[in-house]
């Protein structure tokens, strides 16, 4: 599936903006050329792909395959341009900031553009999109390895609250070590992610059936099946917690260039996406078949960990565990940034205004709180979908979907992207993937 190249802002256009903001960074001649693609562009595709594929994709299958092969059909063409255009979007707003500090993430950027206060709601409901990630992760992964031990190594189930507790530190010690770690680390695991993602794929083909998913559903149903699947898609192809980081690195290492550049960074981050991800869930879904598929869900478990116990096929009763805890912990880290980002934020323009605390100790308690409450989340154990569901699916829509678009319509510095199509599109999407919240209450 490619990913339609329309509305990419040119050189004159970006100079007209100048009469209505701050001047930014004047373009030299090496910025209107656009630049090659380097091993710099090809890193930040791996990462960008690392940090969406986790816990959602996972647990994806179950959600979309339960409503029947037709919505899943539908929601397969409209992920991959939902996915590009919304993230395009947020970086968009970073990369065409004029205020060139390098420090000017999401979160700073909101507040050169709607002021204190906006940039402290914005500063909330960034963390509120991602903190609730880092949770569901925390209990992914306890899940996912006490399946693994009873089911495939024939263990005794350790205590919960020590295994959940031993696995979120392991994870987060990854992060206290610093961003370099956290970057070969994530790097290393995703390569062999998207090799055992593709050999799964091809291994549950001989168990494909039809079976259950003949009918076509009335029209009434196919429209809420649909529905209430966008804000696990929303959720399953985010990777918005690293796109303020990449877009910032983006402006300073391309200038100008940084908003076509970055248009093809996600593009391609997209495509692998939807390649890998619904041929993997397409694969899931014909395989296990809507009762096997409710019983997954029903064991708050991964897909491939439920696959592993009931397939029968030996190795893929190693190679799922290995998958889940590998995506989790790879899409972990990116998450844990960004949760932090916002926490620190909120602790900076909101508690500690002043600055009484010093970085190191606002660090140590931030990074204290995540692993505590996710330690917690592991131990409780909540069921991962209604957390998609009802929290993070329909914040992440509104900061990745919805705010993006508005400030493309009201700020000067962003109007040479006004007027597209796919602004449209993604005013929608994002529109229906909070809607799907209200919907599931009702239900």
């Amino acid at each position: 599936m490619t990913m339609p190249s329309i509305d990419e802002p040119t050189s004159s256009a970006s100079t007209a903006v100048g009469a209505d903001t701050a001047p930014g960074p004047t373009p030299t001649a090496g910025d209107v050329a656009r630049p090659r693609w380097s091993g710099f562009d090809s890193s930040w595709t791996i990462s960008l792909f690392g940090t969406a594929v986790g816990a959602g994709i996972l647990f994806l299958p179950m959600n979309a395959g339960l409503g029947g092969i037709w919505p899943l059909l539908v929601a397969t063409l409209l992920i991959g341009p939902m996915t590009y255009f919304a993230h395009r979007g947020l970086s968009r707003m970073v990369v065409a900031s004029p205020n060139p500090n390098p420090d000017r993430n999401i979160t700073g950027v909101v507040r050169d553009y709607f002021g204190e206060t906006a940039g402290r709601v914005v500063t909330v409901l960034y963390f509120l999109a991602i903190y609730p990630i880092v949770l569901i992760y925390g209990v992914g992964i306890t899940n996912t390895v006490e399946s693994l031990m009873v089911n495939q190594l024939g263990m005794d189930p350790w205590p919960r609250w020590l295994l959940a507790g031993l696995l979120v530190l392991a994870m987060s010690a990854v992060m206290l070590a610093g961003q370099r770690v956290m970057l070969v680390v994530t790097q290393w695991l995703v390569f062999p992610l998207i090799a055992v993602l593709f050999a799964v794929t091809l291994l549950l083909i001989p168990s494909w059936t039809l079976e259950g998913f003949g009918a076509v559903p009335a029209a009434g149903d196919f429209a809420m099946s649909l529905w209430l699947m966008i804000p696990v898609l929303v959720f399953s192809f985010n990777h918005s917690p690293a796109v303020s980081q990449f877009s910032v690195a983006l402006r300073d290492r391309y200038g100008e260039s940084s908003v076509t550049k970055a248009s093809s960074v996600l593009r391609l981050t997209a495509v692998l996406l939807v390649v890998f991800t619904m041929g993997f869930v397409w694969s899931c879904v014909l395989a296990l078949g809507p009762e096997g598929l409710q019983e997954a869900k029903d064991a708050n478990l991964p897909v491939l960990s439920h696959l592993a116990n009931v397939m029968g096929i030996p190795l893929i009763a190693w190679l799922g565990p290995a998958v889940a805890i590998t995506a989790i912990a790879s899409s972990f880290f990116g998450h844990w940034m960004g949760a932090a980002e916002g926490a620190t934020g909120i602790v900076r323009t909101m508690v500690d205004r002043r600055g009484r605390f010093g970085d190191r100790s606002v660090r140590i308690g931030v990074s204290a709180f995540l692993i505590v409450t996710t330690w917690l989340a592991g131990v409780l154990n909540p069921s991962i979908l209604s957390l998609i569901e009802s929290l993070a699916g329909p914040v992440i829509a509104v900061v990745l979907y919805l705010m993006p678009m508005y400030a493309i319509h009201r700020v000067p510095a962003l109007a040479r992207f006004r007027g597209a199509a796919s602004n449209v599109f993604v005013v929608i999407a994002g529109i229906v993937a909070v809607g799907g919240i209200l919907l599931s209450f009702l239900n």
